[in-house]
């Protein structure tokens, strides 16, 4: 796979996932669904999050990084926007629940820290 369709690719799933974000933040009553209209949002939103972490860390490692290099960090920008994703996800998701609070928001960080300080002491 090269660069130029891994990119073109995430922008699609960006893209459709941001539509379905859209669709379902009007359409679904989060009261009347339930727990499934919940997931689901917090799915779509982790996916549109992804996608554009993903973008952008990938623009900034092709400025900083020449673009020879920018294909073997691409499983790099993957994880990190994963991690980024899931991070401001699980923020929201605690919002949600009134369960946020500074120390508990400092400790869903403090664990993607040590997820990506796991990998990055692997390699």
């Amino acid at each position: 796979m090269t660069l130029r369709s891994y990119t073109w690719g995430m922008r699609i799933v960006a893209l459709f996932s941001v539509f379905a974000l859209v669709f379902i933040i009007l359409y679904i009553d989060p009261e009347s669904s339930g727990i499934a209209g919940k997931a689901l949002f917090f799915l779509v939103l982790f996916i549109a999050l992804d996608g554009i972490f993903n973008l952008i860390l990938l623009k900034l490692r092709k400025k900083i990084i020449n673009s020879e290099t920018i294909f073997a960090n691409m499983a790099l920008t993957f994880r990190q926007s994963i991690l980024l994703a899931l991070l401001v996800s699980g923020l929201l998701l605690m919002q949600g629940e009134r369960m946020l609070v500074w120390w508990s928001g400092l400790l869903l960080l403090a664990g993607i820290f040590l997820i990506e300080f796991y990998f990055f002491s692997k390699n």
